[in-house]
């Protein structure tokens, strides 16, 4: 789904990395590791406050400039959930996710362009299993259209997995 006129597949690591070499994989854009993740920095986005997500998400992620520097790059994550992780990598901007982050990042690299795909539909009701999603305002892909979400994070484009192919990927029938 989603292909992206790219020169390089990049994943946020950890979480994303198997999808990226998928993606890669399928579209046939070479994968490189062009985002080094602070081993001692743990998941943000179950941080307690927003400013504890925003300050951990800064400290995150570092791209590789000798594999980002002039190409147009398929960055792919698992989520945006409330967009902080996105917005914050490193670069920190008053906004949700670290995919803004991680877009003016890979930037300030050298990339001609940054395509986000997200290996999940888009999150738009809360999570009552233990992560801390009580309301949908909290939720970016509840306030915000996918393309407004693009905008916001700075990405060049955007493209969230259907459910359709979620479900197939596990199997499952669409209902």
């Amino acid at each position: 789904e989603a292909p992206a006129d790219a020169d390089v597949v990049i994943g946020v690591p950890d979480s994303s990395l198997s999808a990226a070499i998928g993606y890669s994989e399928a579209s046939g854009i070479p994968y490189e590791m062009g985002l080094v993740k602070n081993r001692y920095i743990g998941r943000t986005f179950i941080q307690p406050s927003q400013a504890m997500r925003e300050k951990g998400v800064k400290m995150k992620l570092s791209a590789v400039r000798s594999l980002v520097a002039g190409k147009r790059v398929a960055l792919i994550d698992d989520s945006i959930v409330r967009g902080t992780t996105s917005l914050h990598m490193p670069l920190l901007v008053n906004t949700d996710d670290m995919q803004l982050d991680q877009c003016r990042q890979l930037k300030a690299a050298g990339a001609k362009e940054v395509h986000v795909r997200i290996a999940s539909p888009k999150m738009t009701h809360p999570c009552f299993y233990g992560v801390d999603t009580s309301t949908c305002d909290q939720l970016i892909g509840h306030r915000c259209s996918v393309e407004e979400i693009c905008r916001q994070i700075e990405a060049d484009s955007l493209a969230f997995l259907s459910e359709g192919a979620l479900l197939r990927a596990g199997n499952r029938k669409e209902m």
